[in-house]
């Protein structure tokens, strides 16, 4: 039995909350059971110095803890001056996962920043921002479309979303807590398209090397976990 008391299949209980912040062209605040991330995207009538006069746009993100996200206060980032190494992979990994989907040159020269801040941790907080980032996305295309800048329709070609899946025990389980997570004999995250597309995945062995089998099951659960996030993706944006 999970910690959660979930079955191996089954996810946490996920909600997006659009319209969060009234200064954001696109917000929402994304829940992956005890784990909130407040995901903003902002547009920018400017495109980075080396994509001026292509005729792309660009799509980026940035990612952070808030100090008391977790279970003792985190020294703030900006404080020591840089950001750590695993805020660098993990926003670099959320603005590829959102540029999968973005026709950028339909864009044209403007450039969309995610902000994926989170309040609270409680594990998955990559696969939540990358999750909730494209709902934020979305909604900051639609705000453009409704002024006539960019056609939705042209610029998102697809749905994008994000999980993580790992081997507690032994048994392939979908969407870890902390308490798996900082437990499991395998970890791993999957980004997928809504029409099934493979994005990046990255797993690491913590105990043990995992088989092919065990692989191509966590694939499996992966795929139903995303399946239901592009669902409850869509639901949220009708």
């Amino acid at each position: 039995m999970r910690p959660s008391r979930r079955d191996p299949d089954e996810m946490r209980a996920i909600s997006f909350e659009r319209g969060v912040s009234k200064h954001a062209e696109g917000s929402c605040l994304v829940r992956f059971g005890d784990t909130q991330v407040l995901c903003t995207a902002s547009l920018e009538e400017k495109v980075p110095a080396w994509l001026r006069n292509s005729g792309r746009g660009w799509v980026t993100a940035e990612y952070g803890m808030l100090p008391r996200s977790t279970g003792e206060r985190m020294r703030r980032e900006a404080s020591s001056g840089k950001q750590g190494g695993r805020t660098l992979e993990i926003q670099r990994l959320i603005g590829r996962s959102l540029r999968a989907v973005v026709d950028l040159r339909a864009l044209g020269e403007m450039q969309i920043t995610v902000d994926c801040d989170v309040l609270q941790a409680d594990g998955g907080t990559r696969t939540a921002a990358i999750t909730g980032g494209f709902v934020a996305l979305y909604d900051c295309l639609a705000w453009m479309q409704a002024r006539q800048m960019v056609g939705l329709d042209k610029v998102l070609r697809d749905h994008v979303a994000a999980v993580s899946c790992g081997l507690v025990d032994g048994t392939p389980v979908l969407d870890l807590d902390y308490a798996e997570d900082s437990s499991a004999e395998t970890d791993a995250n999957f980004v997928m398209t809504g029409s099934g597309g493979i994005v990046e995945i990255q797993g690491t062995a913590e105990t043990r090397p995992f088989s092919e089998e065990e692989f191509l099951a966590m694939v499996g659960l992966a795929r139903k976990g995303i399946g239901r996030l592009v669902e409850l993706q869509k639901m949220a944006i009708a």
